[in-house]
């Protein structure tokens, strides 16, 4: 019970951190001058994607490497089946035209990209699989074309989509700066120490802590962000949001994770990752059925129930 308590308490201090870090930087970078567009490309979207991030830089610091897959992989598979699922049954989810084309095709690139890599026996012969220090180079390479693609398309908008800053005075800002990397860093630690204690106590694997527990609630940003949008009717941010996250999830945070530390791959995650290749191939596919380029509210359903026959099958 203490163990849950302290897992709580640690996704409270992850969320509001990185709630903090991102309204502080913003309002420092646009006291300083720093072009609206480049606030959102780079502190919003590191900010939502900052508890994975922590999570995942101290499981692979103290070697729980299931655990950094399992992050990856579990936020990716909430991020379609069950962000996108609850979405869509609150409201049909439009999809623009780059979307459905460039970033809907890269991110199950990037899932295809981690079954590549993960295969080294049967690929090369060798022994065991593992994701090396230099596929992850490989991975951050990849990041890299991602984010000047991003850059590009928005430098290249209308500029209607502006990122809402808080205004803060420096001090102000500065404190919560502080105030923010503290949240990211005691709660990024307090979750994986109570997960990998709640997952001895229940005789569950870090695997299975990592493709759940861990990955739902880091994954609460981008589940609150794309509630609200939906319910605002800004249907493109849902998607946007979910499919941006999941190419930054595999590209940069599991680059990064790989290079503090190479992660073996158990035979079991083989599973995980073509979950994770279905549930991007299953949203392609499904923009292109009935009317227009949408999500309906049926195949929000059908989406969110595989989520819950996965959790399901993970657990028993």
């Amino acid at each position: 019970m203490m163990d849950v308590l302290i897992l709580l308490a640690g996704f409270a201090a992850l969320i509001y951190g990185a709630t903090k870090l991102v309204d502080a930087a913003s309002s420092l970078a646009s006291r300083l001058g720093v072009p609206n567009i480049v606030i959102g490309l780079t502190i919003v979207a590191f900010g939502t994607s900052a508890p994975e991030l922590v999570v995942n830089l101290f499981a692979a610091v103290d070697n729980n490497t299931a655990m950094v897959l399992g992050n990856v992989l579990g936020s990716n598979i909430f991020n379609v089946l069950g962000i996108l699922g609850i979405s869509a049954l609150i409201y049909p989810l439009s999809v623009k035209s780059n979307t459905t084309w460039l970033e809907v095709p890269l991110s199950l690139l990037a899932a295809v990209a981690v079954l590549v890599l993960a295969n080294d026996t049967f690929l090369d012969g060798d022994a065991s699989n593992a994701i090396s220090r230099t596929d992850g180079i490989i991975l951050l390479l990849f990041f890299s074309i991602f984010l000047v693609y991003n850059i590009t398309l928005a430098v290249g908008g209308t500029g209607e989509d502006e990122t809402p800053t808080q205004q803060y005075t420096y001090l102000q800002a500065s404190l919560f700066l502080l105030v923010g990397l503290a949240g990211l860093i005691i709660g990024g630690r307090l979750i994986v120490m109570s997960a990998v204690s709640i997952a001895e106590s229940f005789g569950l694997s870090e695997r299975i802590i990592g493709l759940t527990i861990v990955s739902i609630g880091t994954s609460l940003p981008e589940l609150a962000t794309s509630v609200v949008a939906v319910r605002k009717r800004n249907v493109d941010i849902a998607i946007g949001n979910v499919v941006g996250s999941n190419i930054f999830n595999i590209f940069f945070i599991l680059g990064i994770s790989t290079v503090v530390t190479q992660v073996p791959v158990q035979p079991e995650a083989g599973t995980d990752i073509m979950v994770t290749i279905v549930s991007s191939l299953l949203l392609f596919l499904f923009i292109f059925t009935g009317k227009g380029r949408q999500l309906a509210r049926w195949e929000g359903a059908v989406l969110l129930a595989l989520y819950v026959g996965y959790i399901l099958m993970l657990l028993f």
